[in-house]
């Protein structure tokens, strides 16, 4: 019997058996390959650092309230994931056994899904390429919000997997000039080669100042925060430029102590904005962009080869030792811009 890992309590993961069931008329029946781990929603769910934890979110108020929280644990976790179709319901018309397939999908040995939560591996892209598929759809997400145009100075704060597409991607969009900020060497390095003109380590100076300084005391024109970090925040708000546009793409945990909104943010009129698109929020621009428009094009940069993402990729884990991969992210986050595991 095949044996799926949960998180029962922060830090805490076990396995336990499930069966698989026949897929229904239009469902189909996957068996991974490889899974990429999410360091960011993912992680916090580990360690036992969101709202979920003690709080109902009510979809109707969008809102968190303390009523009707039944536990937020046993959990699953996933992100997305690479497989081979082993069978297909009746009514399944784009996907026959055999077919490698990918798709925003739980870390287990089979998943039964619908037809339409996967996509076909387009020949010539690697499995592994394909795990980034979900990280590119936030990346994009946020250069979308940031409004990024041709001629932009363009600032991005945190260097994971989201982080190191958004610089390539504000590229793509024309950005004259991107800073990179991290206080993580190896993901600076990362950020140079991914085309971002000035690389700042932040526990080494103070990023807001070095960026108002190098664009004549102006700032960015857009700025990007992914690392979900206070200080961070921080800092980007201090390298707007006045009337900026500054655009938030990750989970912040904990208080917000480090951050003063009495400062620049007050004094420079900075538009802060948060791109997340989950939980059924569309796109500023829906319904032009929907939620499957976003997916398809993210898909096509990285089918298209116009982001590089092998150098992202850190350490591999058998499925068998996804508690040691966890392990690894949380005390090892230099080495864990993108986490593998292996079926």
């Amino acid at each position: 019997m095949p044996q799926e890992f949960v998180v029962t309590a922060s830090r805490t993961i076990k396995f336990r058996d499930y069966s698989d069931e026949k897929p229904g008329e239009d469902e189909v029946l996957v068996k991974s390959l490889v899974s990429g781990i999410k360091s960011g929603t993912e992680i916090s769910l580990y360690q036992g650092e969101t709202p979920f934890l003690t709080n109902h979110f009510d979809p109707v108020l969008r809102l968190f309230t303390p009523a009707g929280q039944k536990g937020l644990y046993p959990c699953n976790l996933g992100s997305w994931l690479c497989g081979m179709v082993v069978e297909t319901g009746a009514r399944v018309k784009n996907f026959k056994p055999g077919d490698m397939v990918h798709g925003g999908l739980p870390h287990r040995p089979t998943n039964l899904c619908k037809e339409d939560a996967l996509y076909l591996l387009k020949k010539g892209m690697s499995p592994e390429t394909s795990l980034f598929t979900d990280p590119t759809i936030f990346a994009l997400q946020a250069v979308h919000d940031a409004q990024i145009k041709v001629g932009d100075q363009v600032a991005v704060f945190g260097l994971g997997a989201l982080g190191l597409l958004a610089v390539q991607i504000a590229k793509l969009n024309g950005a004259e000039r991107v800073f990179a900020v991290d206080v993580l060497p190896q993901r600076l390095e990362l950020a140079k080669r991914f085309g971002a003109e000035v690389c700042l380590d932040a526990s080494q100076c103070d990023a807001g100042l070095e960026i108002k300084t190098m664009t004549g005391g102006k700032g960015v024109d857009a700025g990007i925060e992914i690392s979900g970090a206070y200080t961070a925040l921080q800092t980007a708000i201090r390298a707007m430029h006045p009337g900026g546009l500054l655009v938030t793409a990750s989970y912040f945990k904990g208080n917000g102590n480090q951050l003063n909104l009495g400062a620049e943010w007050h004094h420079n009129r900075i538009t802060l904005v948060s791109s997340m698109p989950v939980w059924g929020m569309p796109h500023r621009n829906y319904p032009m962009w929907d939620q499957k428009r976003i997916e398809e094009t993210a898909l096509r940069l990285l089918e298209n080869r116009q982001l590089e993402t092998a150098a992202m990729i850190g350490k591999r884990f058998p499925y068998t030792q996804a508690a040691d991969a966890y392990r690894f992210i949380d005390s090892d986050p230099a080495g864990a811009v993108k986490v593998i595991l292996d079926y």
